[in-house]
């Protein structure tokens, strides 16, 4: 299969080596101008999960466009983004589509379909990536891949393209979790990340809040404290009673836990590892969109509302 990943990002990159190694023949689409500045290669230092943890370290050579034309030939293309980019991407790719399947790949807070834009639904599989990572000062892709791969359909069975960007996926290693109401496991995930970023973002980063039992209390509290908003917006938490039981616990435990689990359990680690950058944009838009949501419906969030100075303005 011929795929396309949009971007250079942290997950395109681990996903595209992962797809690659499976035999497909992998590219980036990265803005003019770009291609040059990122050389002919990634070089790699990952732990592949789905081979029991097997240490990849290598230069990996990849190929780059800047531009891509409806004729492009592309089998899939491989959407992942950041939620605030989702929009601009999607318009870019609308008319640039052609014949190509669309995994929407990450984060969404606004309604899917409407996150799309114009982008042809019946062309488009729904899914989330388990992977983390960053690249580091010295340009290196360190990460996880995790042996698992999310994915979900809204409102109907997958359709056949969504059926095969499944079939691509498992091929590849990945032991596929479906999420039957995927919109809002959607919505849980990234009220979550918000929950935990708005105290990230105070301390430093999510990298910080780790180092303090007290800090991640509270970040848990945050979390709970969205969790009346996910109602105000239609989730039925009792579908999602896995995703939000970190949040429902008593904190004196779960604190415990997640310490814990940061401490001896790696994915976990990694995780939070990816977001050491206390300038990053990434978290403030995710808290800024989730307080701008419960103040349109009206759902007190105190938490979130007090660490508002740490992630009102971008500091880069």
């Amino acid at each position: 299969m011929k795929i396309l990943m949009f971007g250079r990002g942290v997950i395109a990159a681990m996903c595209g080596w992962a797809l690659e190694r499976a035999g497909h023949e992998v590219e980036f689409y990265v803005r003019p101008g770009r291609a040059a500045e990122y050389g002919s290669s990634i070089d790699l230092d990952l732990r592949d999960l789905r081979a029991w943890g097997r240490r990849v370290v290598e230069n990996w050579p990849v190929r780059y466009r800047e531009e891509l034309e409806p004729d492009h030939g592309f089998d899939l293309i491989v959407l992942s983004v950041q939620h605030y980019r989702l929009a601009e991407a999607a318009a870019f790719l609308a008319p640039r589509v052609g014949k190509a399947t669309v995994l929407v790949f990450g984060n969404i807070w606004s309604e899917p379909l409407d996150a799309i834009g114009d982008l042809p639904v019946d062309q488009v599989a729904w899914g989330f990536p388990q992977a983390g990572g960053g690249f580091g000062e010295d340009g290196v892709l360190r990460g996880m891949i995790l042996p698992f791969a999310g994915f979900g359909a809204l409102g109907a069975p997958p359709s056949e393209r969504e059926r095969t960007v499944r079939q691509v996926f498992r091929d590849a290693g990945f032991r596929l979790r479906e999420q039957p109401d995927f919109r809002g496991w959607l919505w849980v995930h990234f009220a979550s990340d918000a929950g935990l970023h708005s105290q990230g973002v105070r301390v430093g980063s999510l990298s910080s809040l780790a180092k303090s039992r007290g800090d991640l209390r509270e970040g848990l509290l945050a979390g709970r404290e969205l969790l009346p908003l996910l109602e105000a917006r239609g989730v039925d938490l009792r579908r999602h009673r896995g995703g939000t039981l970190l949040f429902r616990a008593p904190t004196w435990l779960t604190a415990r836990v997640l310490v814990w689990l940061l401490a001896h359990f790696a994915p976990a680690r990694v995780s939070f590892a990816a977001h050491s950058d206390p300038d990053a944009r990434e978290p403030r838009e995710i808290c800024r969109d989730a307080l701008s949501e419960a103040r349109r419906l009206g759902v007190p969030v105190p938490r979130l509302e007090a660490a508002e100075p740490y992630f009102a303005v971008d500091r880069n």
